[in-house]
C-alpha cells in the first residue's frame, strides 16, 4: 500500500500547530493535574478554556481542516449535550464556510415537555452522524450518543476530538475497584463499535512538541509525558 507522504507530512503540521495553539491558548498545561481515572497526569487539556470567539472559530478550523483531511463521510454533525454543542455547531459552521454545509442537531440532558419536546433539537437524525466532543476518557458520552442516534433511525459513523490522549481506559469490576484496561477508549470506540475516529493531535503529537521545544524550558515536562506514556499507554 503506498503512503501519500505530502497529505501525512500535511495531517503532522496541523497537530504541530494544534499543539502550539493549546499551550498559547493555556488550554494544554504541564504540571501534575489528577485524572477522573485517579492517575497523576504530568499536563492537562482543558477545552473549557477556548472561551473566547476568536479561540473557537480558531478552534472550528482545526476540527474542519482535521476532517477533511482525514477522508471521513458523514451526512450531519452531531454535538452531544454540554461541551459538545458549541463545538459541533462551530464545526458545522466552519465546514459550511469550507464548501461542506451539513445539517446540524444536539440533544438536551434534560426532556422538554413543552414546545416541541423531547431532548433532541436542530435538524432530524438521519444518514451518517459525524459526533463531535473535545477528548475521550472512557468512551461513555460516545456510547450514549451512539444509543441516541440509533434510537432516532440514523447511523452513527464517526467521531472527531479534539485530542486523543492513547493511553488506557478503565473500568470498575465486580469488587467495585478501578483497573486499567488494554485498550483506550479511542480503540474501544473504533474496534468494538465500529466507528471512525479523528482526532485533530494525539499524545505523540504532544510529545514530538515537547521534543522540538525542549531548549524553551520544556525538557523537564517531556521526560514526565514520556514516563506516563510508558506507564499508560496504548500501541
Amino acid at each position: 500500500m503506498s503512503v501519500n507522504t505530502d497529505a501525512a507530512a500535511s495531517t503532522d503540521a496541523l497537530a504541530q500547530d494544534f499543539v502550539q495553539f493549546c499551550v498559547d491558548a493555556g488550554v494544554l498545561r504541564f504540571g501534575e493535574f489528577k485524572t477522573k481515572a485517579g492517575r497523576l497526569s504530568p499536563y492537562f487539556f482543558n477545552a473549557g478554556l477556548f472561551d473566547d470567539g476568536a479561540k473557537l472559530a480558531r478552534l472550528a478550523q482545526f476540527y474542519a481542516q482535521a476532517l477533511l483531511a482525514s477522508g471521513v463521510e458523514f451526512d450531519m454533525v452531531f454535538g452531544p449535550a454540554y461541551k459538545g454543542i458549541p463545538l459541533g455547531a462551530a464545526v458545522a459552521i466552519e465546514l459550511a464556510r469550507l464548501g461542506k454545509n451539513v445539517p446540524f442537531a444536539y440533544n438536551r440532558k434534560e426532556a422538554k415537555d413543552h414546545g416541541e419536546g423531547g431532548t433532541l433539537v436542530g435538524a432530524p437524525l438521519k444518514g451518517r452522524v459525524l459526533i463531535v466532543d473535545d477528548v475521550m476518557s472512557a468512551g461513555t458520552a460516545a456510547r450514549e450518543s451512539i444509543a441516541l442516534i440509533r434510537a432516532a433511525g440514523a447511523t452513527p459513523h464517526a467521531v472527531a476530538i479534539a485530542l486523543d490522549r492513547q493511553e488506557k481506559a478503565t473500568e470498575v469490576g465486580p469488587d467495585g475497584a478501578v483497573r486499567d484496561v488494554d485498550h483506550s477508549a479511542v480503540q474501544y470506540v473504533q474496534n468494538q463499535l465500529g466507528l471512525q475516529v479523528c482526532a485533530i493531535a494525539r499524545l505523540a503529537d504532544l510529545l514530538q512538541y515537547l521534543q522540538d521545544h525542549t531548549g524553551e524550558g520544556l525538557a523537564g515536562h517531556l521526560e514526565r509525558v514520556q514516563a506516563y506514556r510508558q506507564r499508560y499507554g496504548v500501541t
